[in-house]
């Protein structure tokens, strides 16, 4: 019996910031995975995908690039099954996924989107936002600016003079939630959910944790669905009042804390949708 064809795509390093060792071995792990269980994956570059010509019924990985993305996203509407979708990838960015969260439902932060220009202080004010962290509605991985943390109005207003002097026209703006960071990795349809305090959490109790965990994957999961990432993790805030808030969700990171674990269950759920979708054919 031929060996199933998977086309592999790396992240391009711009999309890998300070990570590019983490994404690598996450990629490779998965690949590894799906070869040892007689999968045929061939990796490219974005940039060797793109150019190939190739029209692979399987793509999985790790892929940010415009190009990329519509290059799939033409697959995926031609049938083939592609992981994480292009689509869902797309909807990561932080305008889109802001959109989408809010109108989801989500627990996540009250935000604005502004053109930056005159009126934005004003709108800011208006809102009544204090501290909060402005970001890139959609961020070029050249540059440096990821989010900067506003403590009043006024450093709200010298960092969109920042932004704006380096050529950012456009971004998103979440009300600072107080509370305890939590980062968490899960894997749709599957039972694989990670999640830990960076910072450490000695009084939270084991019944806590169950609780937490319980909250957490729910959250996360309809989270992922609303963006349509079937591969993802995020950054949640406990707040003082034991309330869970999202406020980021990303497409495919690079589940370092729990690599190989993670590794496995992508690889499990990307063989269970080829099948799903051998199926229904």
């Amino acid at each position: 019996m031929a060996a199933l064809k998977i086309a592999g795509i790396k992240r391009a390093e711009a999309f890998s910031p300070n990570r590019v060792g983490d994404d690598t071995a996450i990629f490779n792990a998965v690949c590894d995975n799906l070869r040892n269980r007689g999968c045929e994956v061939e990796v490219f570059s974005e940039e060797q995908f793109i150019g190939s010509g190739r029209k692979p019924e399987v793509v999985i990985g790790m892929y940010r690039q415009r190009p990329t993305l519509m290059k799939l996203q033409k697959l995926e509407d031609s049938g083939s099954l592609v992981v994480n979708s292009a689509y869902g990838v797309e909807n990561c960015s932080r305008e889109r996924m802001t959109r989408l969260l809010l109108s989801n439902g989500i627990p996540y932060p009250e935000s604005l989107i502004l053109e930056i220009g005159e009126a934005s202080r004003e709108a800011l004010e208006r809102a009544g936002f204090e501290a909060c962290w402005i970001k890139c509605a959609d961020p070029d991985p050249q540059r440096k600016e990821e989010a900067i943390f506003c403590a009043n109005t006024e450093e709200a207003a010298g960092a969109l003079r920042q932004y704006g002097d380096h050529g950012i026209s456009r971004v998103v703006i979440n009300r600072h939630i107080e509370g305890e960071w939590i980062k968490f990795y899960g894997v749709a349809g599957s039972p694989f959910f990670h999640w830990y305090f960076p910072s450490g959490n000695s009084a939270c109790t084991p019944a806590m944790k169950k609780n937490i965990d319980l909250r957490l994957r729910e959250i996360g999961g309809a989270a992922a669905r609303a963006l349509g990432v079937t591969v993802y993790g995020g950054d949640c805030i406990l707040t003082p009042e034991d309330c869970l808030v999202v406020v980021d969700l990303n497409d495919w990171p690079s589940f370092a804390p729990c690599r190989q674990e993670a590794a496995h269950h992508i690889a499990d759920k990307i063989l269970d949708s080829i099948r799903s979708k051998s199926d229904s054919e």
